[in-house]
């Protein structure tokens, strides 16, 4: 594999969990812990990412407990600036730019109609420098949820 030549597509993360705008940063905290990533990407109802979330961004903006965090939405958390991204076919050295440029350590991968097919990393893009990265091409798969959090209020009268 010639590091000159490896593109977006080949090196992305293709299973993606993700999240919708809607959702708790509650949700969003309990999806990166289960699912053991550091980026979530925040996505439209056509799958067209609107920003990633971060575990640091979570730190960040945490404030109260679980009961203040399930009534907020993760779309609050979103810097102002839109995340930069790359398409399947740019070059590695493209996205890793556009990954510094912004001062990111994540861009999403687009197709030409703006769908999330996959996501680019700086721990993607030091395995393909360091030749490890298993090649491959495709569409990704996204998976919205792995469960749902919702608080169980008890009925009056009743005491724990």
């Amino acid at each position: 594999m010639n590091i000159e030549t490896v593109t977006a597509e080949q090196v992305m993360s293709r299973v993606l969990v993700t999240i919708t705008p809607e959702e708790s940063p509650l949700m969003a905290w309990e999806l990166m812990r289960r699912a053991g990533v550091h980026h979530l990407p925040v996505i439209d109802a056509q799958a067209r990412p609107l920003g990633i979330l971060t575990r640091q961004d979570l730190a960040d903006n945490w404030s109260g407990g679980p009961a203040e965090q399930s009534r907020r939405q993760v779309h609050s958390l979103l810097g102002r600036v839109r995340t930069p991204h790359a398409r399947p076919g740019h070059s590695l050295a493209e996205a890793a730019a556009a990954m510094l440029d912004a001062s990111c350590d994540a861009i999403p991968v687009v197709r030409e109609d703006g769908r999330l097919i996959g996501m680019i990393t700086t721990v993607d893009v030091l395995a393909a420098v360091a030749g490890r990265t298993v090649v491959g091409e495709g569409a990704g798969e996204l998976r919205t949820a792995l469960f749902r959090i919702e608080p169980v209020p008890l009925p009056t009268g009743e005491r724990s």
